[in-house]
């Protein structure tokens, strides 16, 4: 007896069966999304947003401030410039206070308008719209895209593909070196490049981070913002019913269905949505947006363009997909009454603790003294010296972080008769720290034996106001 042909089952044969048998199939065939163009106002404010960052990123590396790279993070050096600014390992709060507005102002955002920086302002986002946009530019429209990816092997489909993909990873290459330039002085990383001398590291990023920029925006895309991203599964805890998101108008636009431009469709029964899918064809990751709010909606608002655009053909009032709120949807709200609730106590204790963060933050800054100073006592034992009198050695390590050299008085006080034995003025380049040897003496019996309390002050010989006062401990023998 021949035993029975075990037959190879497609998974779209798989996901039917499970579907069939009422079984919970374990993966999802995915399917290429072809996103349609929009142009509306949401559509503008996009790109403006698109061309505002890139010019951000991709200009600022290529700003010099006294004669040096006007962004640079340093690491070997063990310091950021941003601008004007040198953070030393010291100044590192300040860092951490720059994290913590970003992450308040994305909770401020979350709350008034739902995900905003993702729509907007999210380097997946911005660089998915970049690739899609050389897509159109090379292979066409939607539907020729469509003919394209369903057409035999051609000598132009090939050549199609290899140019969208030729322009994508020279796209994905110089976002990688523009990336790897915040850390490696920019001209000296493209010198490199001109004589193929990168170091290891600067070619390991350079193409990690430009086949990330490629793999996430030319190939993942909307699988991204939907299985990787971790904002998109947290986001409903910032949302409430006042929260402002994409939504369809459902009391108006319901029962949906197709009619002639004409037609008076209120007499015939039907909703203002004519049921066109176009909300599904401009949506990046191919949701319908009238299932209600779903976790993989990106905020894009490509939606309500594309609806907008219907509409006016239609000859219908626009808003039929726009931003609402669940309250205002439940008790028919007008936008006044509707904003109104937007500005409420949550969103207004995040802005005002963002705010006092921020000025606290700027005024700190503004009065920051340019000069830190430590003191290090040497281990050894106190010395007598020949004239009877006692000293300690110590080590001072003064940062400079003025952008011009300055050269410090040093001054030490707290015990009678108190002097620095070997130099009292030193140097440092510009943002710069140097270790100074520094020999105390104190004349006999002015002291008691044991731990005594002194004062290191370092001053700004150009500008008396920078001055740094050092506690330290001048021993003596017992």
């Amino acid at each position: 007896m021949k035993p029975t042909p075990i037959k190879q089952y497609t998974k779209e044969e798989l996901a039917q069966s499970g579907q069939h048998f009422g079984e919970q199939v374990l993966f999802e065939v995915h399917k290429k999304i072809y996103p349609r163009i929009t142009n509306g106002w949401f559509s503008k404010w996009r790109w403006i947003l698109v061309w505002f960052t890139q010019l951000i990123f991709y200009g600022t590396v290529w700003l010099n401030w006294n004669d040096r790279q006007a962004v640079l993070f340093d690491l070997t050096s063990r310091k950021f410039y941003i601008f004007g600014l040198v953070i030393w390992p010291q100044d590192f709060i300040y860092l951490t206070v720059l994290l913590v507005i970003s992450a308040l102002s994305l909770f401020l955002f979350t709350t008034v308008a739902g995900r905003l920086f993702c729509g907007y302002a999210c380097p997946q986002t911005v660089y998915t719209e970049i690739f899609m946009w050389v897509e159109r530019k090379v292979e066409g429209d939607r539907n020729a895209r469509i003919r394209l990816d369903n057409g035999a092997l051609s000598p132009r489909k090939i050549a199609l593909k290899f140019a969208k993909h030729s322009i994508w990873i020279g796209i994905a290459l110089w976002t990688g070196f523009t990336f790897v330039g915040y850390f490696t002085p920019i001209h000296h990383l493209f010198s490199e490049i001109l004589v193929w001398a990168l170091g290891p590291w600067e070619t390991f990023w350079i193409f990690f981070y430009g086949f990330a920029t490629y793999g996430n925006a030319g190939w993942m895309r909307e699988q991204v913002c939907k299985y990787m991203c971790p904002y998109a599964r947290f986001q409903s805890a910032m949302f409430d019913k006042d929260t402002l998101t994409v939504t369809y108008n459902a009391a108006r636009g319901e029962p949906r269905g197709s009619r002639s431009k004409h037609a008076d469709y209120k007499a015939d029964g039907l909703g203002a949505c004519i049921d066109c899918g176009v909300c599904v064809q401009v949506c990046p990751t191919g949701i319908d947006i009238r299932n209600g709010l779903q976790y993989e909606c990106t905020g894009c608002t490509a939606c309500i363009d594309g609806c907008n655009d219907i509409m006016d053909k239609m000859g219908y009032e626009p808003g039929l997909i726009g931003y609402n709120t669940e309250h205002a949807m439940e008790s028919g709200y007008t936008k006044a009454q509707m904003w109104k609730r937007v500005f409420r106590p949550r969103t207004l204790i995040y802005t005002g603790v963002l705010c006092a963060i921020i000025i606290v933050t700027a005024v700190t800054l503004l009065n920051r003294v340019p000069l830190k100073v430590n003191v290090i006592r040497d281990r050894g034992m106190p010395r007598v010296t020949d004239t009877g009198a006692i000293d300690n050695v110590y080590k001072l390590q003064i940062m400079n972080a003025e952008e011009q050299k300055v050269t410090y008085d040093i001054e030490v006080s707290g015990i009678p008769g108190i002097q620095i034995a070997n130099t009292h003025v030193v140097e440092i380049l510009s943002a710069t720290d140097r270790s100074v040897p520094i020999r105390v003496e104190i004349p006999a019996g002015s002291a008691e034996p044991g731990s005594n309390k002194i004062h290191f002050i370092v001053r700004d010989q150009s500008d008396a106001q920078v001055v740094v006062n050092e506690k330290a401990v001048f021993l003596v023998p017992r």
